[in-house]
């Protein structure tokens, strides 16, 4: 043939997957579950946790922060990001509250270097060699708890917390470029992954709570669809 048959039939679209997330509930329960015992290692957890869950830093960003990142009574912190991009990011009161908390116990955590100076790190530990809490001890952590407060500990990680940060804060109403420029994303495309999720949250909703899907017994998405086409037909 001399035309191409297929020249005006689109090609298919590479489908992404969407983020692992948390429901506000589950997040919920791993604080509250982080905090039972009321030791030094607890009170670090619920630090890391409500900090990570109200900023959504990456975990390297988070268990790297020096003390210097910390901004006025603890109302936010300074973050240096991916290629040198630095962001304020605010912290929520109960963050603001786990942080003081934690500091009054972090000096358990710091072992003096030779010159005698104690650690520049916000969550420092004596046996890594780059002075501070690293991610893989962190998600270590993470797994441990998910277990204890019963939540699926394959659906549990710093990461999955940073997409909880974003889903929820999208969910409840924040805009789109707010929630980019406490990501860190450099192009707000990678942000508006974020929404699909909260639109899949709100298609699931209509589908089981509208009369109309109930009447149907079907998906209302879906017959809404087969409708529309219908009378266009």
């Amino acid at each position: 043939m001399k035309n191409d048959p297929t020249a005006t039939i689109e090609s298919p679209k590479q489908t992404r997957t969407l983020p692992k997330t948390l429901s506000e509930s589950e997040v919920d329960q791993l604080i509250k579950t982080a905090g039972e015992s009321g030791t030094a290692e607890s009170i670090r957890l619920v630090c890391l946790l409500e900090m990570l869950y109200a900023t959504g830093l990456r975990v390297s960003e988070l268990v790297g922060l020096p003390m210097s990142a910390i901004g006025e009574e603890n109302q936010f912190i300074m973050v240096a990001g991916k290629a040198g991009r630095e962001r304020m990011v605010p912290l929520t009161d109960p963050a603001q509250k786990a942080l003081k908390d934690y500091m009054n116990v972090r000096k358990q955590f710091i072992g003096a270097d030779e010159g005698g100076r104690q650690s520049s790190w916000l969550f420092p530990s004596r046996t890594s060699d780059s002075g501070h809490l690293t991610r893989q001890r962190f998600a270590q952590l993470l797994k441990d708890l998910a277990r204890a407060a019963e939540v699926d500990e394959d659906r549990v990680s710093p990461h999955v917390l940073r997409h909880a940060f974003a889903t929820h804060l999208l969910s409840n109403g924040a805009d789109l470029r707010s929630v980019q420029k406490m990501l860190g994303h450099a192009d707000i495309a990678t942000t508006q992954i974020y929404t699909h999720i909260v639109g899949e949250g709100l298609k699931k909703t209509v589908d089981e709570k509208h009369p109309l899907a109930k009447k149907t017994g079907k998906p209302l998405i879906g017959v809404l669809k087969l409708e529309s086409r219908e009378t266009s037909v």
